[in-house]
């Protein structure tokens, strides 16, 4: 905490997932806060991006919400929370007796902590349904399916400090760590880099990271710039190679045979899917020269310690899962895994999505990553809870949009804005507001989604409240509230709190988070060995198992957390995005983040540091393209797909390839997500963003930015 009148209360950053510390203090007027250094932060040592330093802008924003709101003949009134709590309850009770707990479908938020997401979690498990996701499905789900499934842990397998410090090569694919994670790229990976570290960039768009670490024209930098949709052809070119060389040079050290021997299964399987393949062919599918994939297969299997960092441009495909299995693939049979340096690495988006999915805010998993229908794990959970938990996952996120008016007739809905969020907006937008029997919405904005609620319940901002939360290297580390900014809101804590002990009258009785993260202990294996005390001002790393511990700051030394302690290989095979060019849609749309806008902008958009640096949504649009459609720098053009269309200024760069344009979903008035697909994979169940067919029209509307900021 504070250690004199000047010093700010000392948290955590409320954007992306590095886990940056800052400090708040009060501001001049009342209600008003303002950031300052925290200069000895574990992560970051006092080091922030410009988002971080403009967080503190929207606590007492004027769009702030302040009182509770019931929907009556299509308009919103104020209510008391007696009034507004008591319909939540009345709804979700009817709900269950008319249709059954899987009625319902509850939405946690990793823009809340470990303990909030841990309480809407057991809510919904003693509601009588698994039927509870958060934000991972659209981001990570299916990183830590492949992680979880062939390593045992789906989470980074290093830390930052120990790849800036032991990795020789970076292989950065389908992530862009100088937009979406700045202080990591500059504090780590570019410390890494000025330490010699070669960095092999796979990435459809040239970006911040491409240029940020200045090697570009030396032999320690590589940019890959692939095809959308193509990043399984090229890592296949990627094995294949070192197959090869291996066969050709069995002493050189392309693979690790004793890594391999001791500690995987599988590789066969990966050597038969590989027998066949043609190289030449996968490259010009991919879009890159031949030479520069075998080159880069060189500079990853001849590293001391190579490291994987894997990103949304890797997730968010129906093949998401298959695509991160051919990373952990790579990384297994050269033995780049169980030591500093090396390791697959996702790069988390928020600030704790990392920690709710890791305390059970998932259909199919328990606390610590439990399975659902595990039954020693299951009834082990249930002991301390004392209620018997559902043995079957429920539905993910997107699975509950697209049953709504069938199976799933009411959501609660913590901290998230699926209207803005889910592919296919438009239609998203219809099922929530045609289809569904009752909402209720607790947030600090009146979100496109809390618009269409039936209870919108006036929640208090990262800045007002105590509680945990998990960064993108498994470090655990405590946010600390300042104070409270309108009277009358409440803590997500607390309202969970009062909804679970109205329905079902024990079990929900917690006097603060620190209560909670008690109870989180006893059935979160891997966070067993924390206490608030522990956790100081440092955090610790997970796994920790008993108290004492100092956390793990890699995994799997010794052996993979897999049933059989081994890490699993498993071939793939390419598969095409589900849409592709045709005559009516010939361009391939893609999308990403930019450094001064989060996600859909909830508190981004509102932010007048960040605005001011991106007021407006935008697309890329290669020279040979804008030629071809008459377009001229900083036209607005209309960018459509069969889903929708928006309105956004053409920039025209090299900066994408020909025949793809690039755009962003922060901006409510002209999102990304109006335009992307909502086919799923069918493990991960993620929707794929990164690839629709789409094709551009010369506008000359604006595209300026008139409604509402769309949620994180």
């Amino acid at each position: 905490m504070a250690s004199g009148p000047d010093d700010g209360v000392k948290t955590i950053c409320p954007y992306c997932g590095v886990g940056c510390g800052i400090q708040v203090l009060d501001g001049d007027e009342p209600g008003e806060m303002r950031f300052m250094p925290w200069g000895d932060a574990p992560v970051n040592e006092g080091s922030v991006c410009i988002k971080g330093g403009a967080a503190t802008q929207v606590v007492d924003h004027e769009d702030r919400l302040t009182e509770p709101l019931i929907k009556e003949d299509g308009e919103f009134r104020e209510a008391t929370w007696d009034e507004a709590l008591g319909r939540v309850v009345d709804e979700m009770e009817r709900i269950r007796e008319e249709h059954g707990p899987d009625g319902m479908g509850f939405f946690g938020s990793s823009k809340t902590f470990n303990e909030e997401n841990y309480l809407i979690q057991k809510l919904a498990r003693r509601y009588g349904t698994n039927q509870v996701d958060n934000c991972t499905r659209m981001c990570h789900a299916s990183t830590v399916w492949a992680l979880r499934t062939s390593l045992g842990m789906g989470a980074m397998t290093n830390s930052m400090a120990d790849l800036e410090e032991e990795a020789d090569v970076l292989w950065i694919q389908g992530a862009n760590p100088g937009e979406q994670h700045p202080i990591a790229n500059s504090q780590y990976f570019r410390q890494a880099v000025l330490e010699g570290a070669t960095v092999i960039q796979v990435d459809p768009h040239a970006n911040k990271t491409t240029r940020s670490f200045e090697i570009d024209e030396t032999d320690r930098h590589m940019h890959l710039q692939l095809n959308p949709g193509t990043d399984i052809p090229l890592l296949n070119v990627v094995l294949k190679t070192i197959l090869e060389r291996h066969e050709a040079e069995p002493d050189a050290g392309w693979i690790d045979e004793e890594f391999v021997e001791e500690r995987t299964e599988g590789f066969e399987h990966l050597r038969e899917t590989l027998a066949d393949f043609d190289k030449a062919a996968a490259a010009e599918e991919a879009g890159v020269p031949l030479e520069d994939i075998e080159l880069a297969a060189e500079k990853y299997a001849m590293a001391n310690n190579a490291a994987v960092f894997t990103g949304m441009g890797m997730s968010q495909h129906t093949c998401g899962v298959d695509n991160v299995q051919n990373e952990i693939n790579l990384a297994l049979i050269t033995g780049n895994l169980g030591r500093p340096g090396t390791g697959v690495n996702p790069l988390r988006g928020q600030n704790n999505v990392q920690g709710t999915c890791d305390v059970g805010a998932m259909p199919n998993v328990l606390p610590g990553y439990q399975l659902v229908d595990d039954d020693a794990a299951r009834e082990s959970v249930e002991e301390v809870w004392g209620f018997e938990v559902p043995d079957e996952p429920g539905l993910t996120n997107v699975e509950i949009s697209h049953a709504i008016g069938d199976t799933v007739h009411g959501l609660y809905v913590m901290g998230e804005n699926p209207i803005m969020s889910e592919p296919d907006g438009n239609e998203t937008e219809r099922r929530f507001s045609e289809e569904l029997g009752f909402m209720v919405v607790q947030d600090i904005f009146m979100t496109e989604t809390a618009e269409l609620a039936d209870v919108v319940l006036p929640a208090t901002t990262w800045a007002e409240r105590d509680g945990t939360v998990t960064n993108t290297d498994r470090r655990v580390q405590r946010m600390r509230g300042v104070h409270k900014v309108h009277e009358n809101t409440r803590h997500d804590l607390d309202i969970l709190c009062e909804v679970g002990t109205r329905l079902f009258g024990e079990g929900f009785d917690f006097n603060g988070p620190e209560e909670v993260f008690e109870e989180l202990r006893e059935v979160c294996p891997i966070m067993h060995g924390m206490t608030y005390d522990a956790l100081g001002e440092t955090g610790l790393h997970w796994p920790c198992y008993e108290e004492g511990d100092e956390g793990d700051s890699y995994l799997y030394e010794d052996s993979f957390e897999t049933d059989d302690g081994l890490g699993h290989i498993e071939g793939v095979v390419h598969q095409e995005p589900k849409e592709t060019p045709d005559e009516e849609y010939p361009l391939v749309l893609t999308t990403a983040r930019l450094e001064e806008h989060y996600n859909t902008g909830t508190m981004s958009r509102r932010s007048p540091t960040l605005s001011k640096q991106h007021p407006e949504n935008f697309v890329d649009v290669h020279p040979n393209d804008a030629e071809r459609y008459g377009i001229e720098d900083g036209d607005y053009v209309t960018l459509e797909s069969r889903r929708g269309e928006i309105s956004v200024r053409a920039d025209v760069t090299e900066d994408i390839k020909e025949g793809v344009v690039w755009t962003t979903p922060h901006f409510a008035a002209a999102s990304a997500n109006r335009l992307t697909n909502d086919v799923l994979d069918e493990r991960a169940k993620i929707p794929e963003y990164k690839a629709a067919a789409a094709e551009i029209e010369v506008s000359i509307e604006s595209a300026g930015d008139d409604a509402a900021a769309a949620d994180d």
